[in-house]
């Protein structure tokens, strides 16, 4: 879909930007933005070696998927991205820490829908197995938890 020059105030991308071909997306989000609009890029990790659910959720897609680069993220500071160039300025960067409350399920079908399992070469019998697998320990833990996240927001302006 082909949106009109100036467009809109504010373009957000959460965890999706790091996926996109920058050299296409950039100057599009750019032409698209009005004068002064921003684009907000969100990232939220999981703190794997902060939370033995977590840490256990990564070793079984592991298990599965030892190809998975997703594992043992940690925390991180915000530096200006050089992608911001002459398109946009930085406004705010932010990185801080947030409990996620999660129940068996839900962290199952987020764990189901990180890049290792879901979005995966995995066949239907690795994910069902991984599934199997990953269900049962989930009935070793609380029903409800928090998982430690991760939390980055950079705001930048349109430049120009």
């Amino acid at each position: 879909m082909d949106f009109p020059d100036e467009s809109f105030d504010v373009v957000t991308a959460c965890p999706c930007f790091g996926y996109f071909d920058q050299e296409v997306i950039l100057p599009n989000i750019h032409r698209m933005l009005k004068k002064d609009g921003h684009f907000a890029v969100l990232f939220m990790a999981w703190l794997s070696e902060e939370s033995e659910i977590a840490k256990t959720s990564e070793e079984l897609v592991l298990k599965y998927n030892p190809s998975w680069t997703g594992a043992h993220m940690t925390r991180y500071s915000l530096d200006v991205p050089p992608w911001c160039g002459e398109l946009f300025e930085p406004v705010h960067m932010l990185t801080f820490d947030q409990p996620v409350t999660f129940t068996r399920e839900s962290w199952h079908g987020r764990i189901k829908a990180c890049r290792g399992i879901g979005a995966s070469s995995l066949s239907r019998e690795e994910i069902a197995a991984w599934e199997q697998e990953h269900l049962s320990y989930l009935q070793t833990v609380p029903e409800l938890f928090d998982i430690l996240h991760c939390v980055s927001i950079l705001d930048v302006k349109k430049r120009g």
